[in-house]
């Protein structure tokens, strides 16, 4: 199973770090999908995440998931820029890590905006982002 990034579909901070991801993963291995989709529902329920579940990231590997600040330096290893390096962080313990996500998350909206609409990919991205 290639890995799978669950996303805030409404974030504009959100869509914007997909975009970057998608940029820097020339693989192209990291699948997508909002939080708020069908697909990213089924996922969330089929691992016995609550459903309404949107102030965290959820990254897919395999059969293990992660939320919260490791999710996001987990997706660095999968990067073929700079950020790569970022996944060095996961050196901070990991409460320090997630009080700092989880304070950044609280004020996203207020910081960067949100759409009311869930991102539409583009066509050429189409392919990296689950089905509805």
């Amino acid at each position: 199973m290639l890995p799978i990034l669950l996303f805030d579909g409404h974030c504009n901070f959100c869509n914007a770090w997909v975009r970057l991801i998608v940029n820097r993963d020339t693989s192209k291995k990291i699948r997508f999908a909002a939080l708020q989709s069908s697909a990213g529902r089924r996922l969330l329920e089929k691992h016995k995440i609550d459903v309404n579940y949107t102030d965290s990231l959820v990254f897919f590997e395999e059969e293990r998931f992660s939320v919260s600040s490791t999710a996001a330096l987990r997706i660095y290893s999968y990067l073929n820029g700079w950020e790569r390096h970022l996944q060095l962080l996961a050196v901070v313990p990991r409460p320090f890590r997630d009080a700092l996500y989880h304070f950044f998350a609280k004020y996203r909206y207020k910081w960067f905006g949100r759409s009311e609409q869930c991102m539409v990919p583009t066509p050429e991205l189409g392919e990296r982002f689950l089905s509805e």
